[in-house]
């Protein structure tokens, strides 16, 4: 198995905590957003989750630059692992390996960071990316719709796929006595910083 200590630096745990909080307000409060129409304005809702997807897209730009320049944390690299036969081995190698864990209904050790696991917070960043930029866009429009509209909402659902993975895999890892939540919200004092 393919794995490097994880050691979040002070940045990337608030980026983390930024986005986790952005995210999860506009796909809870989506359902109570009225766009505008014709002959009336969007409702409040509606014009919060224009400020929040915003700042949503200046987050996970910032996330993205910071993964980019970061040193000590997880390279770029294994984000993006299809991009590379090496890194799409040591996925395939890990998701083996994996599999071997759990046909012994355990799970790996979590103090460690995979290469399925970085792949997942890529799909993860390439979806808030989509999201975030699909509404920015919209934000230009006076009474949005259209196929970017469409797009925007089909991510959204891919979103809430991704959130509850996600959060339900760090859950049942936390709750198997992996200190996961505390590796990425805990304290930075024995992490280093990146």
């Amino acid at each position: 198995m393919v794995m490097t200590s994880v050691r979040h630096g002070l940045l990337t745990k608030l980026l983390h905590a930024g986005l986790l909080l952005s995210v999860l307000w506009q796909l809870a409060a989506s359902g109570l957003v009225e766009r505008p129409k014709a002959s009336q304005p969007g409702n409040q809702f509606y014009e919060i989750h224009e400020i929040v997807g915003l700042v949503t897209l200046a987050l996970v730009l910032l996330f993205w630059i910071w993964s980019a320049v970061r040193r000590r944390e997880t390279p770029f690299t294994s984000l993006f692992p299809w991009l590379s036969g090496r890194q799409l081995k040591a996925v395939a190698a890990d998701i083996g390996a994996h599999w071997a864990y759990l046909r012994r209904l355990r799970l790996p050790l979590s103090d460690i960071e995979t290469p399925p696991a970085s792949a997942v917070h890529g799909v993860g960043l390439l979806t808030a990316l989509a999201m975030a930029a699909t509404g920015a866009w919209l934000y230009t429009q006076s009474i949005p719709s259209g196929l970017i509209l469409e797009i925007h909402k089909a991510v959204s659902n891919l979103m809430w796929a991704y959130v509850v993975g996600h959060a339900g895999l760090a859950l049942v890892h936390q709750f198997t006595g992996h200190r996961v939540l505390q590796q990425m919200f805990g304290s930075t004092s024995d992490a280093g910083q990146a």
